[in-house]
């Protein structure tokens, strides 16, 4: 005789922001060094403001990676040579430091991406578009709200644009639709199958 075994779904894990005013550089430091190189815990410094994110939920990774995995589909078929940089700390010494979700050379291995990724499931109390503009990061690509909001760097400010500067063939609204499926590889597939009935 054999036994129904009930199981539940682990809860989801909800992010958590704080947000603390007027905290000197030094105090940012070292606050830094004490996290180390922990994926659990997200910071973000913008002039004296320092936003605490915990945890980084799974609907924010599954969001991240997706639109990674597209990004790089989109790469292959276009034949456009790319280095994928990840989630590194930018920093500009003294005033600020984040890091981005995903971030991408085009062309040739730099030391700051042409392109950042960043999403956000639930608040971003600190935009990290001051950061981004001041290192000189060609395009900002923001998730949230099941829409991606494409900033691109025009006269020193960033404008938003309905399309990528740096992708002019990229069709926005598949990678939308795409990015929005549950099944990651079922998104891939469809993704391609779209750009290929497109050219």
């Amino acid at each position: 005789m054999s036994a129904v075994v009930e199981t539940t779904a682990p809860p989801r894990t909800e992010e958590r922001h704080v947000l603390v005013e007027g905290l000197p550089w030094e105090r940012y430091e070292q606050l830094a060094a004490c996290f180390g190189d922990t994926r659990a815990v997200r910071l973000t410094y913008i002039d004296g403001s320092l936003e605490i994110m915990s945890p980084i939920s799974e609907e924010h990774a599954r969001i991240k990676s997706t639109l990674g995995v597209l990004l790089e589909a989109y790469f292959d078929i276009c034949g456009i040579r790319f280095y994928r940089r990840g989630g590194f700390t930018l920093k500009l010494p003294g005033r600020a430091a984040g890091e981005p979700d995903e971030s991408y050379c085009i062309g040739a291995d730099k030391a700051v991406p042409d392109l950042v990724i960043e999403v956000v499931v639930s608040s971003d109390a600190l935009s990290k578009l001051p950061l981004y503009r001041a290192k000189g990061v060609a395009e900002v690509w923001i998730w949230q709200d099941e829409r991606l909001r494409i900033h691109c760097i025009e006269e020193g400010a960033y404008g938003v644009r309905p399309h990528s500067k740096l992708l002019p063939g990229l069709d926005v609204p598949l990678l939308e639709r795409c990015v929005t499926m549950t099944d990651q590889y079922d998104a891939v597939c469809a993704f391609r199958a779209g750009m290929k009935s497109a050219g």
